[in-house]
């Protein structure tokens, strides 16, 4: 005895017009992997004859993003990319070289200082006729904190390579940089290479910024390339002038691993995964 419940189940489960259906967006003029199973368990008899739906190539997000000059959620965590913030920086250094020297600026540049503790460092890097200037600049209060001067005739080797670390170092960095020496290893002492904090380190690491792709103003200003295309020749022509008529000094520009001497790296791999040594919003807490 049959009712209802069951004739209407047995209903359900003998309708030959259930197939599965597949989402597929406008304009798709390709059979899906659903359709042509569909048409292939139909009559054998009958040629299977697909629909003509026209497709269009899909937009997948990663063409979109991350578009390297639109990151704004990032960037602007960073003070330095604020509207104003590195064009006011620019001319408190200006102001600051007219009144103290008077030389001749051949530009700036904004790149990241690796010291010998591998820290990361955000730094205002200005080139005269006569002088490397390197400069810790606060921008959220808008202040130099600190001005580092380098005579360039004082400079003698400049090295280009990858980052370089000892076989036990726990903390290393990929990537490349160039380092500026201007000073005798020889004669640095103990104390300050042991010491991270110490100023008297004879040479000077950089790499490029993180936020070089923020913009075309930062790309051009945050680039090594650019920044050695400028400091070389600098620095030839202020060995000339020091050297005058006699054979002076001369420049060595070589190709070579940097090595950074560090071991454990606790500091730096606490400082640079929450970017310390940057002018960065950090939410409630401040900088």
């Amino acid at each position: 005895m049959s009712t209802p419940w069951t004739k209407e189940m047995s209903t359900i489960g003998s309708f030959e017009g259930f197939q599965p259906v597949s989402l597929k967006q406008e304009g798709d003029d390709q059979p899906s992997e659903t359709d042509r199973l569909s048409m292939e368990e139909g009559d054998p008899g009958k040629d299977p004859v697909p629909k003509q739906i026209s497709r269009q190539p899909s937009v997948t997000e990663s063409t979109l993003y991350p578009n390297p000059y639109h990151r704004a959620n990032v960037s602007r965590k960073y003070f330095v990319t604020r509207p104003g913030t590195i064009e006011t920086a620019m001319e408190d250094l200006k102001g600051h070289i007219a009144k103290t020297s008077g030389e001749k600026i051949q530009g700036f540049w904004l790149l990241t200082e690796i010291d010998h503790w591998n820290n990361e460092k955000e730094r205002i890097l200005v080139i005269t006729d006569k002088t490397l200037l390197i400069c810790k600049y606060d921008f959220i209060m808008l202040s130099c904190v600190q001005l580092q001067r380098i005579p360039l005739s004082a400079v003698y080797r400049i090295c280009l390579g990858k980052f370089a670390f000892p076989g036990m170092s726990l903390d290393k960095r990929q990537g490349e940089g160039l380092r500026i020496y201007w000073g005798s290893l020889e004669q640095q002492s103990l104390l300050s290479r042991w010491n991270p904090w110490s100023t008297e380190v004879p040479y000077a690491t950089f790499t490029e910024h993180p936020m070089r792709y923020t913009s075309e103003q930062f790309l051009e200003i945050c680039k090594l390339s650019g920044f050695i295309s400028k400091l070389v020749p600098a620095i030839q022509n202020a060995l000339k002038s020091s050297s005058g008529s006699g054979g002076g000094k001369e420049l060595m520009v070589l190709t070579e691993p940097i090595l950074i001497e560090t071991y454990m790296g606790l500091m730096s791999f606490i400082g640079n995964r929450n970017k310390l040594g940057y002018s960065l919003a950090r939410g409630s807490i401040g900088f």
